[in-house]
């Protein structure tokens, strides 16, 4: 019996107490399905519920009154074992032993489809995140955001949501004019400029434009310039592209903020903004009302000298996603972007958007650490450590489920050591592991013939291991959708890690093959189905977080 199916079943029970009077309660306020989740303590039953503390008020009843009076019309139910009221009125449920058991054959079938949910169907939202600086090869902020941000869309996919995936390539400003110093100077064999870019991959990029064309060099300086400047970003670009690509992670919206410039869409929301009072002229530049909408200051538009501020380009940008629709904007940025929460909502309430629709999620800095020590630069990048020297390092799968693992909220450090090695001390190992060890007994069970199809009996499912197994793989449809709504793919990687240690720890309990002068029965074939089932959870759990799910290790 699936945790949705109970709480459907219990908002029945709830129905049918106050049809018959048993609790005095507007029927309107009755969910059409009651929340239900793991009791902290084992021991208090296979799941409860705080339907009596919700709405024992609006009944004119204290808590444990409420639950008293519900309890007879949940026990008629035959997949309820046992009922029972604890602590200030949750009602704690046993199932019988042939409804906690079915769980497993459900999930089997199920397949794939095991854990999707409609939390967000019908609603669209567009993502943005990574958007790293066309300068440099993708540091660790920027593979934080590749490895939470895909991840975070899965989660949402599977709760139906349809989700654009968004990056705004930031090919406009003085970064991008200092990157093109930098390769100029590269290639006339010069230092980089005092506040330009340095790094192997600056020399490499430099030349590689030189062997493209080498009459380069020989051009007037600014348009010399112009030249690096258009090259480089493409095939920084380019290179930024590809080892997302090869980190499992694509976009479906390349946006060029280069274009809002080039198209004229910032002149034309700076004049929309004029038009409506939104902005203001003081002391030669013009400011956003931001302050009227929660910024802790109002923030220049225009500079004195009639050149846009970056924040006009982001105002451009919100406008663009306005006109193509989407829902919900959600934005990943790194630590230092705080004061963008006030501002992004500030611009959205001046285009006349609710501010709500706006989300800005920030991240905090990763850490690499080797021997004990914080890895403090690579080579190639100059002055950063990027993603594919965490790769490099500790492969792909290792590099998307450590970055994932912990809430955005903290910073992070990455053990290579650890990491990399192949230990139960190591999470994606230990929960890859777990996967693996589930298809290897599939593949024995087929040897000893022992076959799902031939019998389910579930009632047999009767050890304290398969009661705990049971229990965490039916929490793992509620775990996808909190992390979809909390945008906290976290959770994802936590629950494999629960689920696997479950896993095991039944394994060592129970036997799916049988002895050698054991004759196969349902027992063995019910067990399998619980393996396979876990097996599943597995590896939908491990495709949220974008990481494989090996067959054999």
């Amino acid at each position: 019996m699936t945790p949705s199916e109970l709480s459907q079943a219990l908002a029945a029970a709830l129905r049918q107490a106050v049809a018959q009077s048993a609790i005095s309660l507007d029927p309107t306020e009755i969910p059409d399905e009651v929340r239900v989740e793991r009791p902290r303590q084992r021991e208090h039953g296979d799941w409860s519920t705080n339907v009596a503390l919700q709405l024992a008020k609006k009944a004119g009843l204290n808590p444990r009154q409420f639950a008293d009076a519900l309890i007879p019309f949940i026990e008629t139910h035959q997949a309820v074992a046992q009922v029972g009221v604890a602590g200030p009125g949750f009602i704690n449920l046993t199932l019988a032993k042939d409804a906690a058991g079915t769980l497993a054959r459900e999930i089997v079938e199920a397949a794939g489809k095991y854990g999707e949910g409609e939390g967000q169907l019908g609603e669209t939202v567009n993502l943005e995140f990574v958007s790293a600086n066309p300068t440099g090869p993708l540091h660790l902020a920027g593979a934080r955001w590749a490895a939470v941000g895909d991840s975070m869309a899965r989660t949402m996919q599977a709760q139906g949501a349809s989700v654009i995936r968004e990056y705004y390539f930031n090919d406009h400003g003085a970064q991008v004019d200092r990157f093109a110093r930098s390769l100029m100077a590269a290639a006339h064999g010069q230092d980089a400029p005092e506040d330009g870019y340095s790094g192997q991959y600056i020399e490499e990029i430099a030349q590689a434009i030189i062997k493209a064309d080498p009459a380069i060099t020989q051009e007037p300086a600014p348009q010399q310039l112009e030249r690096f400047r258009e090259r480089g970003t493409e095939a920084m670009f380019a290179e930024i592209k590809r080892t997302l690509h090869d980190f499992g992670v694509d976009f479906d919206v390349y946006f060029h903020e280069e274009s809002l410039h080039q198209s004229g869409a910032v002149a034309e929301v700076i004049e929309q903004l004029k038009q409506n009072g939104h902005l203001y002229e003081l002391d030669g530049a013009w400011w956003l009302r931001s302050s009227a909408y929660g910024d802790d200051k109002d923030r220049v538009v225009i500079k004195s000298d009639g050149e846009a501020a970056y924040i006009a380009g982001d105002i451009a940008y919100f406008k663009d996603k306005q006109r193509r629709g989407a829902d919900r904007a959600v934005y990943l940025l790194g630590a230092d972007h705080h004061g963008y929460i006030a501002r992004l909502k500030a611009a959205a309430a001046a285009l006349g958007d609710d501010p709500d629709r706006v989300e800005v999620l920030i991240g905090q800095l990763v850490f690499l650490v080797k021997d004990g020590q914080r890895v403090k630069m690579a080579k190639r990048a100059g002055n950063v450590v990027t993603l594919e020297d965490l790769t490099d390092g500790i492969g792909r799968d290792a590099a998307r489920y450590a970055l994932v693992r912990s809430s955005i909220d903290s910073s992070l450090e990455i053990d290579l050591d650890l990491w990399a090695s192949q230990s139960n001390e190591n999470p994606v190992y230990y929960v890859q592991y777990a996967h693996a060890r589930t298809r290897a007994v599939d593949r024995n069970a087929a040897k000893a013939g022992v076959r799902r199809e031939d019998g389910f009996a579930p009632q047999t499912l009767d050890h304290e291991s398969e009661a705990v197994l049971l229990g965490a793989l039916a929490e793992f449809p509620a775990v996808v959708a909190q992390a979809a709504r909390l945008r906290e793919p976290h959770r994802v990687a936590r629950y494999l890690e629960t689920l696997s240690s479950a896993y095991h720890k039944w394994y060592d309990h129970r036997r799916v093959i049988p002895y050698a002068d054991e004759p196969v029965s349902d027992i063995h074939r019910t067990r399998l189905w619980l393996n396979d089932a876990t097996g599943q959870v597995l590896a939908n759990g491990l495709d949220l977080l974008g990481v494989s799910a090996p067959e054999r290790m």
